[in-house]
């Protein structure tokens, strides 16, 4: 039987939901992918070094993907609102601790334990499981491309407004500031409450319904899942490293500190043209296209704008150039990502699910933040890390191939759809 349509019972419109979701991302994505433009103010003030200061954000890249499954296993069970509620009270917490640290282990509180956890709970696992839940799934490629588009308009709003105050008063009115601004996303905790494994996403609506820990299993032990996550370790590899360290990139070219939040601004409004582009790929000739295709294909334009770059001169036009290109690629492997976790599995434990896939993106983006760290300290440059975002993104390319890609969306129970 086909997969029936997954509407709440109060029938909440459309765009309330999507703005709920959106806005979320956009608060809390936009506060987080800033704070890379405040490593050196941190360092300068505490004197650590900037390997130190890299080994929090690094914390917080692979804290903000280890609560995304705790998160989504709550959330599947009791809905999305209490969690949403608890996640952007503490993202707003640890960025305003952020300026009293002074150690290392304060900064890993601050940056890597109360902002991120916070920020992974009301993060995209969550919001993307709320999103499918309250759609109907002809909507949810569009619909998760939006939500995704959010976090990037976040971005590029809250990096030139942080680079603005922190030139009219100070990097900590700044950091404060974006900490009191991610509170905007509490009433998003009511507009998307309920429903927890709402009536018609179990797939089929026959047979028992799976557990948790079947959901997790069958995952765990599917090749293409785990093909799936290997290449989003990748992409978290990328985004960690630009988010931390693109600012130190501008001023290692020698440019003005001003165009490292241009830089991080141009991420973001390009990502927002690169997330609904995707969408519209993924529901194009009625969504036939395969999303695996989609990913290798966006894995494989990062090696080649990082390459190019790595030829160019850097002069601001081609790091505004290099950030645009990067940023249409930034996170649009968000959106089939999901989109093929659903196909995998239904919606039912997909923030469970999607959870999982964030841990190994966050992996990789523990490591993209601190080695930026650790081989700027090394070597004076970073030529080392863009070679290794080149072979990483070749290597993702051709991990996303092996994957067999469900025909439609899966049951919720064990067992595989017809592949292509």
């Amino acid at each position: 039987m086909p997969e029936a349509p997954a509407r709440p019972a109060d029938h909440r419109p459309l765009l309330l939901v999507l703005l709920a979701a959106a806005g979320t991302f956009a608060l809390t994505m936009g506060a987080r992918q800033s704070m890379g433009l405040f490593v050196g103010s941190i360092n300068t003030q505490t004197g650590l070094g900037l390997a130190s200061v890299s080994l929090a954000f690094a914390f917080g890249q692979l804290w903000w993907g280890l609560t995304q499954p705790l998160a989504g296993i709550v959330a599947d069970k009791y809905g999305p609102g209490r969690v949403l509620l608890v996640g952007v009270c503490l993202v707003a917490v640890g960025t305003l601790l952020i300026p009293m640290m002074s150690g290392t282990a304060g900064l890993i509180l601050a940056i890597g334990v109360l902002a991120a956890g916070g920020a992974g709970m009301a993060g995209p696992s969550v919001l993307m499981a709320a999103t499918t839940r309250l759609v109907d799934p002809s909507r949810r490629a569009l619909a998760t491309s939006v939500v995704n588009a959010g976090g990037s308009m976040g971005q590029f709003i809250f990096a030139p407004l942080a680079s603005a105050i922190t030139a009219a008063a100070g990097w900590v009115a700044a950091v404060q500031t974006l900490g009191l601004l991610t509170l905007l996303a509490l009433p998003a905790a009511w507009a998307l409450r309920g429903p927890a494994k709402a009536a018609g996403v179990a797939g089929t609506g026959a047979g028992p319904r799976q557990t948790t820990r079947q959901a997790v299993g069958a995952a765990l032990a599917d090749p293409s899942f785990r093909w799936l996550a290997l290449g989003f370790s990748v992409c978290g590899f990328h985004v960690a490293f630009l988010a931390t360290h693109l600012p130190g990139v501008v001023a290692s070219c020698g440019l003005p500190i001003q165009v490292g939040g241009w830089s991080l601004a141009m991420l973001g409004l390009f990502n927002i043209v690169g997330s609904l582009g995707m969408g519209a790929l993924m529901g194009w000739r009625g969504g036939r296209l395969r999303m695996k295709s989609l990913l290798s294909a966006v894995y494989a334009a990062r090696a080649v704008a990082v390459l190019a770059f790595m030829l160019a001169p850097k002069t601001t036009p081609v790091m505004l150039g290099f950030a645009a290109a990067m940023g249409l690629t930034f996170l649009s492997t968000v959106p089939p990502t999901a989109g093929l976790v659903a196909r995998f599995f239904g919606p039912a434990h997909m923030a469970t699910l999607f959870g999982l896939v964030m841990v190994s993106h966050q992996v990789g983006g523990f490591l993209g933040a601190w080695l930026g760290g650790k081989a700027f300290e090394t070597f004076g440059n970073y030529d080392w890390m863009w070679v290794a975002d080149i072979l990483l993104a070749v290597g993702a390319a051709l991990a996303h191939l092996p994957i067999r890609e469900p025909s439609a969306p899966a049951p919720t129970l064990p067992g595989k759809a017809q592949t292509v």
